[in-house]
């Protein structure tokens, strides 16, 4: 196998499946051409472990953000942590944060994720930060506050499962599309079609582990040094080298997230 440089542009070495383990991953992972990775929160625990870790390692980098399924009335002390810790070494994001609604089917629920997701946007737009946002069964809301209380943030629609218009309007808005191991299942569903027609100058590879291991992996904790096959599968749908897409996605992460 050929070596290229990839970045992993979401992942969570910050989950208690990788507790201990993060060094030997790190490790695989820069081993297996992943230079870069970017943790992305999901509680206010898991964000300050995303932030100890790109503090600790070089190449890692964080975001933080509490996550729809994690997601409560934000205070003040809230925002003044996750803003405080934006202040730290290679904190490039606040994610992952968004909609899920797969999840959750208590309106007055959904309700709480929607405010929490535009006051997050707000902290984002305040900071001068990008947003992994994270859209789940909740395509219409996601999109109708993206374009009301978006502007003027950039970001990825992380693990995109949504249509090629949607994809569309995403790139109208200037953003990003994140693609995971599903992209390699046998279900993809329209993803591939997606895939070949989105311009590649858009698209960030992304494992989202220790979840969606890619085939052939599927099965297996999913981990950083993973991305590669993502990234292969871009390549093949695309009819391109895949050291062409492991550039191009590189420079997209660094266009995106400053790193």
């Amino acid at each position: 196998m050929g070596k290229f440089a990839l970045v992993d542009t979401h992942t969570h070495l910050n989950d208690d499946k990788f507790s201990r383990q993060e060094a030997e991953v790190i490790a695989r992972a820069q081993e297996a051409g992943v230079t870069r990775l970017i943790n992305m929160g999901d509680t206010l625990a898991s964000s300050e472990k995303a932030v100890e870790l790109a503090a600790s390692y070089d190449g890692v980098y964080a975001g933080v953000g509490i996550h729809p399924e994690e997601i409560y009335e934000l205070g003040t002390a809230d925002d003044e942590q996750l803003a405080a810790w934006t202040k730290c070494t290679r904190v490039v994001a606040i994610g992952e944060i968004g909609l899920d609604y797969y999840w959750e089917k208590d309106e007055e629920k959904r309700a709480l994720q929607r405010r929490m997701f535009i006051h997050q946007l707000d902290l984002a737009r305040q900071l001068h930060l990008p947003v992994c946002v994270h859209d789940r069964e909740a395509h219409g809301d996601t999109m109708a506050i993206l374009k009301k209380e978006g502007r003027g943030i950039s970001g990825v629609m992380h693990c995109f499962s949504g249509s090629y218009e949607m994809a569309q309007e995403l790139y109208q808005l200037g953003w990003y599309i994140g693609v995971d191991g599903p992209l390699t299942y046998k279900n993809a569903a329209k993803l591939p079609e997606i895939v070949a027609r989105f311009p590649l100058e858009r698209i960030l590879v992304e494992t989202d582990a220790p979840y969606l291991a890619p085939v052939p992996m599927r099965g297996k904790q999913n981990e950083p040094a993973f991305v590669r096959y993502v990234a292969e599968k871009v390549a093949e749908i695309k009819g391109i080298p895949v050291e062409k897409v492991a550039k191009q996605t590189s420079n997209n992460a660094e266009e995106l997230y400053g790193i």
